[in-house]
């Protein structure tokens, strides 16, 4: 991204941070009230008309989700992540399908999996793919994976627990356990 952009951005719409992690990647970060704005900018007047991702990442640590939406530059050759942060305990967010029909299919994963809500995003209640789950989103960093497999599903013979070390010495590598 060139700094002349950069600056642009930061006028208009208070983008902050820039990290180039080469000449083809950068990544920039926004106030979520500006997010929407920027991003519909940058498709439509600085040719990122391209969506490649958005996804999230969370920052339990410190009580948020950071959003990331990439997109890419065909005219450019190059990518830009917008990142967004949000308080975990308000996980409202603008939608952008409006930009992006491929988008609904974005958020309603993020809905799902860390309850994250798009107003106004088509089918958004619709199931992705965890048909009638209920309680915590499963990939939130406080959702025990080890206890909810304990809780839903009965022990099987077959199924026992063995240290992974211990077990290639003794089945994978029997003849070099000595060794170890």
């Amino acid at each position: 991204m060139n700094i002349e952009l950069y600056k642009n951005l930061e006028n208009s719409f208070g983008v902050t941070s820039l990290e180039v992690k080469n000449r083809n990647q950068s990544y920039i970060r926004v106030k979520k009230e500006m997010a929407v704005p920027l991003i519909t900018h940058l498709k439509l007047v600085e040719s990122y008309k391209h969506l490649s991702f958005f996804t999230i990442i969370d920052q339990i640590e410190k009580g948020e989700f950071e959003l990331l939406y990439m997109l890419h530059s065909y005219s450019r050759n190059h990518d830009l992540g917008i990142i967004v942060s949000i308080e975990r305990h308000e996980t409202d967010m603008e939608s952008i399908h409006h930009l992006w029909p491929a988008a609904e299919t974005y958020q309603r994963e993020l809905r799902e999996m860390f309850g994250v809500e798009f107003p106004d995003s088509p089918g958004l209640y619709e199931n992705f793919c965890l048909e009638g789950w209920e309680g915590i989103p499963p990939m939130r960093r406080e959702f025990d994976t080890k206890r909810y497999s304990e809780d839903t599903f009965y022990k099987r013979p077959g199924r026992e627990t063995n240290d992974p070390a211990k077990y290639m010495k003794e089945k994978i590598y029997p003849s070099e356990a000595e060794t170890w």
